[in-house]
């Protein structure tokens, strides 16, 4: 490979990781609220409401059914609104986090779900209000599945980051599609996917160990 293509790669890489964890930290903004929303107003939880359950549980299915590629073409109008421009690193930001949040919803509440019933019932005999067990009981008690669950959400960005390239984004995807594919460089194509191979298993990595530390603590 050229000196070029290196430097094309090694900036890729960079690129790569803004829009992958710009993203997710956007994701968690929204889609954590959202989660705890939805475990809070299902049946038989602290704040019980069959409509708001419902009415999250419906915008939240629809977007996580839309194929990714599918939702980027789909948002080009309102990606241009809010950056300036449907390409490039900055741009691919916005469906990036649309497409994820709908994901940590869920990953969220399905966190929040694992947390023995018994400790909400302590702490409701205590007379805490349903605000204070969730951000002081539930949240921590369910913080190793959290964290878990937020390496494999980064996980699943730095895959979607890849399938941004296809509608003019930057990163590794760009360089796999540009060089890769249309040029027929194989070695660049096979350079990109085991980069981001190693990415995803160094970020999963480091998810398992910060909730295996979190669980001993």
């Amino acid at each position: 490979m050229s000196d070029y293509i290196i430097n094309s790669i090694l900036t890729g890489i960079l690129e790569t990781l803004e829009m992958t964890f710009a993203s997710a930290f956007l994701s968690y903004i929204f889609g954590l609220p959202l989660g705890v929303l939805l475990y809070a107003t299902s049946k038989g939880r602290l704040l019980e409401n069959r409509v708001v359950n419902a009415g999250i549980g419906i915008v939240v299915n629809i977007l996580r059914s839309l194929p990714f590629l599918i939702l980027l073409v789909l948002l080009i109008p309102f990606t241009r609104f809010v950056t300036g421009s449907s390409i490039g690193t900055v741009a691919s930001i916005v469906p990036l986090t649309v497409g994820t949040i709908p994901i940590v919803a869920r990953m969220v509440e399905s966190s929040l779900c694992e947390v023995q019933p018994g400790i909400i019932e302590a702490a409701t005999s205590m007379g805490a209000s349903p605000l204070y067990i969730i951000i002081h009981f539930i949240i921590p008690e369910a913080a190793p599945s959290l964290l878990q669950g937020g390496a494999i959400n980064v996980a699943t960005v730095l895959g979607y980051s890849a399938m941004a390239g296809v509608i003019g984004g930057g990163g590794l995807g760009a360089i796999a599609l540009q060089y890769g594919y249309y040029r027929y460089q194989s070695d660049v194509l096979w350079t990109t996917v085991a980069l981001l191979v190693v990415m995803v298993m160094l970020i999963q990595e480091l998810g398992a160990l910060l909730a295996k530390k979190k669980r001993k603590i």
